[in-house]
């Protein structure tokens, strides 16, 4: 039983005869070394990591500029710079291109208003869809349809007679449910 003796000081290896002076123990002398790149194997083939690779990548072109685009990058494990670029790519426009004075600033909006409409057609509007179909053909001339509106607007009461926002009409509708 190992594990115990060693636990309790019972046995041989370890007691109380070794407890009282420490055994000196010589210490062990290490020697660094560092190899050089070329010499370390684990990164692999290192030519094979230090060469070029020519990487070519094409693009179509724009409205704005037709054709096809092209980029050659020459690419290294330690720098990459760019051989070839075509016109019409991000990066190949020069300073001179052409200054715009706005400076992004859109162009403005053209306002457009809106036809001033008559009491009668807006009362019309008011009823909403419960009064005439929404999807209705119309019928007769814009004139008969304009004095239509305007004798069914005086012929029957509107609820706008009422000051804006009272809820009369909704408490008349809770009485007729309680009731």
């Amino acid at each position: 039983m190992g594990l115990f003796d060693r636990l309790f000081s019972f046995g041989s290896g370890s007691g109380s005869a070794q407890s009282g002076t420490p055994a000196a123990k010589p210490k062990k002398t290490t020697e660094t070394v560092y190899l050089a790149p070329d010499e370390a194997t684990s990164l692999g083939d290192v030519n094979f990591m230090r060469r070029s690779n020519t990487i070519r990548h094409t693009f179509p072109g724009s409205a704005s500029s037709p054709g096809q685009k092209e980029m050659v990058a020459e690419v290294g494990s330690m720098e990459a710079r760019i051989e070839k670029m075509s016109e019409g790519l991000p990066g190949t426009e020069s300073g001179d291109a052409g200054v715009s004075l706005t400076g992004g600033v859109p162009k403005p909006v053209k306002k457009t208003f809106a036809k001033q409409m008559s009491q009668a057609e807006l009362q019309q509007r008011q009823k909403g869809a419960a009064v005439a179909p929404v999807n209705a053909p119309a019928t007769g001339t814009p004139a008969a349809r304009k004095q239509a509106s305007q004798a069914a607007a005086s012929s029957t009461p509107s609820p706008a007679a009422s000051k804006p926002g009272a809820i009369d009409a909704f408490r008349d509708m809770v009485k007729d449910l309680n009731s």
